[in-house]
């Protein structure tokens, strides 16, 4: 077996379904399905069972599994190896949602970069979680705290959320309502939205952020923002802005292992540093 045999597994685990593996490794569900029944002879067990649709683990795959991630964790380790002779060195992938990664880190990224030039970094958007365990992260951002985890979990800080609506409407029409996908309804701005009885109403669905800020600019939307995109907005006359009370944390998600990692460390504080007027 090789790194690629076990990778599907991982990915037929937490996709489970052989199409969502597929999808995620960007390869077709036959060549999915081939290796993992060349996986089970070599191995000689059966890996997943076929419950309510979806593929889970056996008690034999569920062990294969736990092994397959602490070799996931020494393949990043080894990864990590790569200090430059001139000073800290090394590859690091970040993903943020798309808003914290434009507006927060990206103006902020070029010092870093200068002041670390064996230090490479690949920023990667979603809108809230990746997979510690397939290896698609060595750092992460999110606005949601993680109840469980291998990772270290620490908090950047928090920011206000403010709620937008036209002061009038020439037209006499009711504004068109911007909201999160139903897969974002833990988050405040839905639920504020679904107390007013305005989620359901919906006219605008999106996870992300500058779409619903276009279309409050443009005066023909409600909406609810981030404090740290809409402080020009908050001046427009043409604007009724609210400030909800609940605020919204930001997390860091660390792989443990890059405790030890000293170019790790000075990307841990640069992070911190760009959230510093978050606290």
């Amino acid at each position: 077996m090789n790194w690629d045999d076990l990778r599907i597994i991982l990915a037929v685990r937490d996709g489970g379904t052989y199409a969502a593996a597929a999808s995620s490794l960007r390869i077709d569900e036959t060549t999915v399905a081939r290796r993992i029944a060349r996986a089970q002879k070599t191995l000689g067990v059966t890996l997943f069972e076929a419950v309510d649709g979806r593929r889970r683990p056996t008690s034999a795959g569920a062990a294969i599994v736990n092994r397959i991630e602490t070799v996931a964790r020494q393949i990043g380790e080894i990864r990590r190896i790569g200090q430059t002779q001139e000073g800290l060195g090394g590859n690091f992938r970040i993903a943020a949602t798309a808003s914290l990664a434009e507006e927060i880190l990206a103006p902020q990224t070029g010092d870093f970069l200068r002041q670390h030039p064996g230090i490479r970094l690949q920023v990667v958007t979603a809108s809230e979680n990746v997979n510690f365990s397939r290896w698609e992260a060595d750092f992460a951002l999110r606005l949601r705290q993680p109840q469980r985890g291998d990772f270290t979990i620490s908090k950047l800080g928090e920011y206000r959320l403010w709620s937008f609506k036209p002061s009038h409407r020439a037209d006499g029409n009711p504004p068109i309502v911007c909201a999160y996908p139903d897969d974002l309804a833990f988050t405040p701005e839905s639920r504020h939205l679904d107390a007013a009885g305005l989620q359901g109403t919906a006219r605008l669905v999106t996870d992300r952020v500058r779409i619903i800020r276009a279309l409050v600019a443009s005066g023909n939307a409600m909406g609810i923002l981030p404090e740290y995109l809409c402080a020009d907005l908050r001046s427009n006359p043409a604007l009724i802005a609210t400030r909800l009370r609940e605020m919204r944390p930001i997390w860091l998600l660390a792989q443990n292992h890059l405790k030890r990692d000293q170019a790790a460390q000075a990307v841990v504080a640069w992070l911190r540093g760009c959230f510093a007027a978050f606290r």
